[in-house]
C-alpha cells in the first residue's frame, strides 16, 4: 500500500518538502515518482535527516552531532562552547585599533548586543581561570599579540538592565540596587585588601547588604571603579547593556523624571572625568542625549545603525546565515529566510535579524513573526498615540510597501513625540522597524532618508499594529472588518453599510469631534485587512482630480473599488443620503477611475459615503 508525500508528512510530522528531499535523496526505500508527486510505501519509517528542530541536538551520525541554536542565550561561555555560536570576536580588534574611551552602541533589541557584550567582559577580565581558552579559536586570536596581550588583563564592571522593566520607580530602584549588590559580590576581594580604605569598604558593605541609599547608588559605579583601581593597580573597563530599558519604562509608567535624575548622576560618576576608567562601553535602542545624562561627556562615541564602524558585529550578515544555511542543511530556504528577515542596513553592510534567524531554522524554518513575538511593542504603541493624520497616511503607505522620506535625528527623546510627532521615524528607524535605502547626511547632524519597511516579519507587525490604531483599538472587533471586505467583494451595499455603522455605535465617544480627515483614516483601516488582495491609495491624482481612497485589484477576479468620503455635522437622514450622492457624483464628474481603465480594470465599483456624526449613509454604482 502507498501513501502520498502530503500523508506521509502528517505521519512523520515533517514538512511535505522534506518528505519530497528525503524521496530525491534516495533515503526513503520503494519511493517512487509518479508525475511530480512520489509515491512512498505506508510501512517505510522516517529518515533521520540530521536537522535541528525545536533547539535539540540531533545526530547526523554517530561521530557528528549537530549543535543547537542558542536561543534566548546571551552567555558568551556557554554560547560558544555548547551551541553553534556565529563568531563576532573581531570587534574586539576593531575596538584595540580605535581604542575609544567610552562607546555607546545603539541597535534594535534582539540584535546580539547582550552576547558581544559578554564576550567583551570574558575577553577582557581578569579571572583565576585562563579564559584565553574561550578565544584561542576564534578570529581574534589569529590577530597576534598585539590583541592577545589584552585578554584577561582587566578588572570589569558588567551590568545589564534588560530586565528593569517595572511599574513604579520604588521598584525600578529596588531592582537597580540588586543589580549592583550582585555586581559588588563578584568583587569581594576588595573587602580582604589593605589597598582599600575602611571607609570604601564600609561603602561596599552597604551596597552588598541592599542597605544603600538612592544617593549612595548614584555613586556605585565610580566608587567600585576606585576601589578596584587601588586593589589591581589598573583601572577597570564598565559595561553597561541595554541601559535605556529602565528609561523607557518610566516614560511609559509615569516616573521619568526620576529614572533620568538618577542615571544622569550614575554615569556621570561613572564616565566623567572618571580617572579610574581604563574603557567604556554601552549598550541600547535610543541615544538619550538632549536629557543630559551624557551631559558633558565629551569622551563618548556613539555608533548607531546609520555608522560604518562595527556595522557587522550586531545581527547576521548575508555570509553567516549562508554558512548556519549550510551547517543545518537548509540551504533550499535561502531566498524564503531572506525575504521575512533581511533588509536591515546598519552602516553599509545588509544585515539579518538575529534572533528571527536562529528560532526560523530551530523550528524546521516556519517563516512567522518570531522577533515581533518577543513582547509588546511598545515603542510602536506609543508613537501611533500621538500620530498625525499626515503620519498616520504615510505608515499606511510603508505598509503597502512604499518608501516615504523622512528627517532622522539620532538624539530623540521620549518626550520630543508629542513636541513634534514626526519624530517617530527615528524611533521606528533605531527600534527595528525601518530601513534606510538612500541617506544624506545634513548640516545638523541629522539625515535626510528614504525609508521603507525591511521585510515580511515586519510588514506583519505593521499590519497587526497599525490596524488596530487605525481601528481605535477595542472599538471594533476583526470580524466587523472582515464582514466590510466580504461585503465589498460581494458588493452587498446593505450588509457594508450596516458594518460601518456597527463599528461607529461602538465608538460614539470618538466621534464627538468628527472631521473627513478623521473618517477617512477610519475607512483605511477597515479595509486595511484587504491589502492582500488589494492595492491601495489614497489621496492620488486620476482624471481631472484627486480621489479619496482606491482599491486596484491584484487580481482580474476581483473589482476595483473608488470611494469618495463627505462629511457634514447635524445632518438628517435626507440630508446625509443627498451628500453621499455628491460624492457618488464628483467620482463620475471628475473622472477618478481614468487610473483604473487606463491600467485594464474594466469591472469598478464606485462608493460615495456620507458620515455625519455617528451616522453614514452609502451610494454605489
Amino acid at each position: 500500500m502507498m501513501k502520498s508525500s502530503k500523508e506521509m508528512a502528517e505521519i512523520w510530522n515533517v514538512s511535505e518538502r522534506t518528505v519530497t528531499t528525503f524521496c530525491k535523496s534516495g533515503k526513503v526505500p520503494g519511493a517512487i515518482k509518479e508525475g511530480r508527486t512520489w509515491k512512498i510505501p505506508e510501512d517505510a519509517k522516517k529518515p533521520a535527516d540530521g536537522r535541528v528542530m525545536s533547539g535539540r541536538y540531533v545526530k547526523k551520525n554517530i561521530k557528528n552531532t549537530i549543535k543547537a541554536l542558542p536561543i534566548g542565550i546571551s552567555d558568551y561561555v556557554r554560547a560558544q562552547s555548547e551551541y553553534y555560536y556565529v563568531d563576532k570576536t573581531m570587534m574586539i580588534k576593531e575596538f584595540l585599533d580605535q581604542k575609544p574611551l567610552v562607546t555607546l552602541f545603539t541597535r534594535p533589541r534582539r540584535f546580539g548586543k547582550t552576547l558581544n557584550m559578554d564576550m567583551l567582559r570574558v575577553f577582557f577580565e581578569i579571572s583565576d581561570e585562563d579564559t584565553s581558552k574561550y578565544f584561542s579559536d576564534k578570529e581574534i586570536w589569529k590577530c597576534g599579540d598585539t590583541y592577545r596581550m589584552h585578554q584577561g588583563k582587566y578588572p570589569v564592571i558588567f551590568l545589564t538592565f534588560k530586565d528593569v522593566k517595572f511599574d513604579s520607580w520604588d521598584a525600578t530602584l529596588d531592582k537597580i540596587g540588586s543589580l549592583l549588590q550582585t555586581e559588588y559580590g563578584r568583587h569581594q576581594e576588595l573587602l580582604e585588601s589593605e589597598r582599600v580604605a575602611a571607609y570604601e569598604k564600609e561603602y561596599f558593605t552597604r551596597v552588598l547588604g541592599g542597605n544603600a541609599s538612592e544617593v549612595d547608588l548614584t555613586s556605585a559605579l565610580e566608587k567600585l571603579s576606585q576601589m578596584l583601581t587601588e586593589y589591581y593597580e589598573k583601572a577597570p573597563i564598565i559595561i553597561i547593556d541595554e541601559y535605556d530599558t529602565p528609561i523607557q519604562e518610566g516614560y511609559s509608567k509615569d516616573f521619568y523624571d526620576e529614572i533620568i535624575g538618577f542615571m544622569r548622576n550614575f554615569f556621570s560618576g561613572a564616565f566623567k572625568d572618571n580617572k579610574n576608567l581604563s574603557y567604556g562601553f554601552l549598550t541600547g535602542i535610543l541615544r538619550i542625549a538632549q536629557e543630559s545624562i551624557f551631559s558633558g561627556l565629551n569622551n563618548l562615541t556613539v555608533n548607531s545603525v546609520m555608522d560604518q564602524e562595527y556595522d557587522k558585529y550586531f545581527g547576521f550578515t548575508n555570509e553567516e546565515v549562508h554558512e548556519m544555511l549550510r551547517y543545518y542543511d537548509f540551504l533550499d530556504k535561502e531566498t524564503e529566510l531572506k525575504d521575512w528577515y533581511d533588509g536591515y542596513l546598519f552602516g553599509n553592510e545588509e544585515i539579518y535579524n538575529p534572533w528571527s534567524v536562529i528560532n526560523y531554522i530551530a523550528k524546521g524554518c516556519i517563516p512567522q513573526a518570531y522577533w515581533v513575538n518577543t513582547g509588546k511593542n511598545e515603542v510602536l504603541e506609543d508613537v501611533l498615540k500621538v500620530a498625525t493624520d499626515d503620519i498616520t497616511e504615510r505608515l499606511y503607505a510603508l505598509l503597502q510597501g512604499e518608501s516615504v522620506i523622512a528627517r532622522i535625528d539620532q538624539n530623540v527623546i521620549y518626550r520630543s513625540l508629542a513636541e513634534d510627532p514626526a519624530n517617530i521615524y527615528s524611533l521606528l528607524l533605531v527600534a527595528g522597524y525601518l530601513k534606510t535605502p538612500r541617506k544624506e547626511l545634513q548640516a545638523d547632524g541629522s539625515y535626510l532618508c528614504e525609508v521603507s519597511i525591511p521585510n515580511k516579519e515586519i510588514a506583519a507587525v505593521y499590519k497587526s499594529e497599525i490596524l488596530a490604531h487605525l481601528l481605535q483599538i477595542g472599538a471594533i472587533t476583526r470580524t466587523t472588518a472582515n464582514r466590510i471586505a466580504e461585503s465589498l467583494y460581494a458588493n452587498d451595499l446593505e450588509k457594508l453599510q450596516k458594518a460601518i455603522a456597527e463599528y461607529m455605535d461602538r465608538s460614539v465617544s470618538f466621534y464627538d469631534a468628527g472631521a473627513e480627515g478623521f473618517y477617512h483614516g477610519l475607512v483605511l483601516g477597515l479595509i486595511a485587512l484587504m491589502d492582500n488582495q488589494y492595492k491601495i491609495k489614497s489621496n492620488r491624482e486620476s482624471g481631472d482630480g484627486r480621489y479619496d481612497i482606491s482599491l486596484i485589484p491584484r487580481e482580474k477576479k476581483y473589482p476595483g473599488i473608488i470611494m469618495e468620503l463627505k462629511w457634514k455635522s447635524n445632518l438628517d437622514e435626507r440630508s446625509l443620503e443627498k451628500l453621499a450622492k455628491e460624492a457618488l457624483m464628483q467620482i463620475d464628474d471628475k473622472r477618478y477611475d481614468a487610473e483604473m481603465q487606463q491600467g485594464g480594470i474594466k469591472r469598478i465599483l464606485k462608493l460615495g459615503i456620507a458620515f455625519s456624526g455617528k451616522r453614514v449613509k452609502i451610494q454605489m454604482r
